[in-house]
């Protein structure tokens, strides 16, 4: 099989997933169906989806009803995470689309959330304990990754280690099962199970860090460039900036700790920081992990699926180039 004719079936294979993604929205009630899917229905990436596709393709077979269960859990656990994000952060936009806490208010938002995690839980029950088990302890580890992200780092933590454990709880957990689930309903090995966990734990610190990088320097996303830094999110640029001795730098940490709600002072803020050396800093992080995920991929068996994890090492690169 090339690599173009591997592509195409795995498109085609995320397509079918799409539309069962949209199913498990689906309720007797027209309103709760209404709010459910409209983060769905919005779009998104999926990356983990493809990301539990392109695992289970790494093996010589697989039932794919079961591979479709796998997918609709992870992403239904990430949708469900995102309501009750936008609620927490108070958010306005999400992928492009007005969030569900504004069109809903945030009580509906969070039951929904509420909804689509039950429906991750009944999907999860039909693949068996082996797999509960590491949803229910990858859900867990978002929690806890929200709640150290809330209280903040203590004072005599690192606060750029502290960031890198929000990032790996709240994103790189969830990606790291993704992997480990299609490599579950591929059969495959402990080594090669070690090795998808590996490479989906830290290509998930890159996709993350990666959008850490884009708030500041990307034009074309969902969001409005600097909503992160407007909130005072903490994020790896702002975190080197705040580390950074340049008399430049201190001046900007002084911009953005006095508010950023004018305008022209996001301008400034994102002018400054786009201008800051801690952005090729915070890209060669991102470039090192993704080699670090790439060299987890070698116990993996030689392929078009192989080759297609390499690429994503990749592309969460570029995304934010």
């Amino acid at each position: 099989m090339t690599d173009e004719q591997f592509d195409a079936i795995v498109a085609d294979q995320l397509a079918q997933i799409e539309d069962r993604l949209l199913a498990a929205t689906s309720s007797g009630n027209p309103f709760i169906a209404e709010a459910a899917g409209h983060v769905v229905a919005a779009g998104g990436k999926r990356f983990r989806p493809a990301l539990v596709l392109l695992a289970a393709h790494c093996g010589d077979q697989f039932d794919f009803d079961r591979l479709v269960s796998a997918a609709l859990v992870v992403e239904l656990t990430h949708v469900a995470s995102l309501y009750h994000d936008d609620v927490m952060d108070d958010a306005e936009i999400r992928r492009g689309a007005p969030s569900a806490n504004l069109r809903y208010g945030n009580t509906i938002a969070i039951l929904v959330g509420d909804f689509l995690f039950a429906r991750a839980s009944s999907q999860v029950a039909t693949l068996g304990v082996d797999f509960v088990d590491l949803q229910a302890r990858t859900f867990a580890e978002l929690v806890e990754g929200q709640i150290a992200e809330t209280i903040g780092p203590a004072e005599e933590a690192d606060p750029i280690q502290h960031h890198f454990q929000v990032v790996a709880g709240k994103t790189a957990s969830l990606i790291r099962t993704s992997a480990v689930f299609g490599g579950m309903v591929a059969g495959l090995g402990p080594a090669e199970l070690r090795a998808l966990e590996a490479f989906g734990f830290e290509i998930g610190m890159v996709f993350q860090l990666s959008d850490d990088l884009i708030d500041v320097v990307s034009d074309a996303t969902g969001k409005t460039p600097g909503t992160d830094l407007r909130e005072g999110v903490p994020t790896l640029p702002t975190l080197l900036l705040r580390r950074s001795d340049e008399p430049s730098d201190q001046e900007l940490v002084e911009l953005i700790d006095a508010g950023l709600a004018d305008d022209d002072d996001l301008s400034r803020a994102l002018e400054g920081l786009r201008a800051s050396r801690v952005i090729e800093q915070a890209r060669a992080e991102i470039i090192r992990r993704a080699e670090v995920a790439r060299s987890h991929l070698t116990p993996l068996p030689d392929g078009p699926a192989k080759r297609a994890l390499a690429q994503m090492c990749d592309l969460v690169v570029t995304r934010s180039s």
